[in-house]
């Protein structure tokens, strides 16, 4: 028997009877588990009688086993029973001097439940207009960055090095006077403006020309790594020996036939292939920037109070996530964390972001097609299905088999409740 009690904040607590005979039958599955590896004078191992384990061990030795057996039993059975919809793993409360064979007892199972979720305004949003169109300056802007991973570098032997160039060149740094380990280079290459090198290094090389030899005075940063010379002033002596500069490729049907991209063969082919990609690129951003517009909005007119156990439990299920992924690569977790940049305590600090956002994201479009009654098509199911036998390599069978066809029919669901709220978009300008 077992008694339903809301609490603050999407919590709720159980109140869970157990009888005396749902106690024996604890301790009668806790002798079993013991009792293969029970020895006792006079009988072989493994078959030893209970009445004689607990006359030398005593019965108080099974209640552990016992009483963990009866709350998985019990606790399923009541948010059952009670229709509870839990989403973490419940807080056990149980006074174990209340425990004695033969007799009932009570416990308490206090835990988060998957919140109610208070809509607010989600349909006729109204959004800043995003225009889709594709001017000839984007188009133009897009053949120029291909131009530029088509350049060349080129040598140039009548002007001074400035900035955007690649200088070849020799370079030894002295710390008073005294070379200092790492600071000794020849024929080093460098595009100036990089800022490869500590602040004033590149600056002071502008307008050098080939040949020439210059000092240069700078100051390692206060932070640099090599505590000997941070914050330390140095000089640097250059000689520089090449200039090299990118040169763009001309925009003509030579350059176009070279990138032997198929029916491309003059600059009109390829102004208009290009235009096509960023129209339908154009067409994605603006169609994921309306989403994004109306499921966050939607989002923040809810009203849900999401427990923190269900928070955290979707925290640990992302980082999982990203340790497998991390493996997968054949790193470790810890590298993942140095190659990002960032230490456990902030990643988990921006994973509870993630999840919270994640989970009000989810519940919120949840709600609206239920507030709408979508009723998914059988055609989209089925196309689902299919896609997501195509995504895994699996057969459609082995789908149907491994993920609830309810779980698929909810995804699809809200689908279409961002889809109706995007159609219902009001544009303002």
């Amino acid at each position: 028997m077992a008694t339903l009690e809301k609490l603050e904040h999407s919590y709720v607590k159980l109140t869970i009877e157990v009888s005396a005979d749902q106690f024996e039958h604890g301790l009668e599955h806790a002798f079993k588990h013991v009792q293969p590896d029970v020895e006792v004078k006079g009988f072989r191992k493994g078959k030893v009688p209970r009445s004689m384990y607990e006359k030398k061990y005593g019965v108080e030795s099974l209640y552990d086993e016992a009483i963990n057996h009866i709350i998985s039993d019990t606790y399923f059975d009541a948010i059952q029973e009670l229709d509870v919809y839990a989403v973490a793993q419940p807080k056990i409360d149980l006074d174990i001097q209340t425990i004695a064979q033969g007799k009932p007892f009570t416990y308490t199972a206090t835990v988060a439940v998957k919140p109610d979720v208070k809509l607010g305004a989600y349909k006729k949003l109204e959004m800043k207009k995003i225009s889709d169109k594709v001017t000839d300056k984007d188009v133009l802007a897009e053949i120029d960055q291909l131009r530029e991973q088509n350049a060349e570098l080129q040598l140039i032997e009548k002007r001074a090095l400035k900035n955007g160039d690649t200088a070849i060149f020799d370079f030894e740094g002295k710390l008073e006077g005294q070379p200092f380990d790492g600071g000794t280079a020849k024929n080093y290459e460098l595009k100036i403006g990089s800022k490869q090198f500590i602040p004033g290094f590149e600056d002071q090389m502008i307008g050098l020309k080939s040949g020439q030899t210059k000092d240069l005075n700078v100051t390692f940063p206060k932070d640099y790594q090599a505590a000997d010379l941070a914050g330390k002033d140095v000089v640097f002596t250059v000689t520089l020996h090449e200039i090299k500069e990118f040169v763009l490729p001309a925009l003509d049907d030579v350059w176009v036939k070279s990138l032997k991209k198929e029916a491309i063969e003059t600059v009109d082919a390829l102004k208009a292939s290009v235009k096509e990609e960023l129209a339908s690129k154009k067409e994605k951003e603006v169609r994921n920037a309306k989403i994004d517009f109306v499921v966050s909005t939607a989002s923040e007119n809810a009203k849900i109070d999401i427990p923190q156990d269900m928070i955290v439990a979707e925290k640990n299920r992302m980082l999982d996530n990203t340790k497998q992924q991390a493996s997968q690569y054949g790193i470790s977790f810890e590298q993942y964390l140095q190659f990002s940049n960032t230490t456990l305590e902030q990643f988990e600090a921006n994973l509870l972001k993630d999840a919270e956002k994640s989970i009000r994201y989810n519940l919120v479009l949840e709600a609206i097609a239920k507030a709408e009654k979508i009723v998914v098509p059988k055609e989209k199911l089925d196309e689902k299905i299919e896609e997501l036998a195509k995504q895994y390599k699996l057969s459609i069978e082995q789908i149907a088999s491994q993920i609830s066809e309810d779980v698929i029919k909810q995804d699809i669901a809200m689908n279409m409740a961002v889809d109706l709220m995007v159609e219902s978009l009001v544009f303002k300008s």
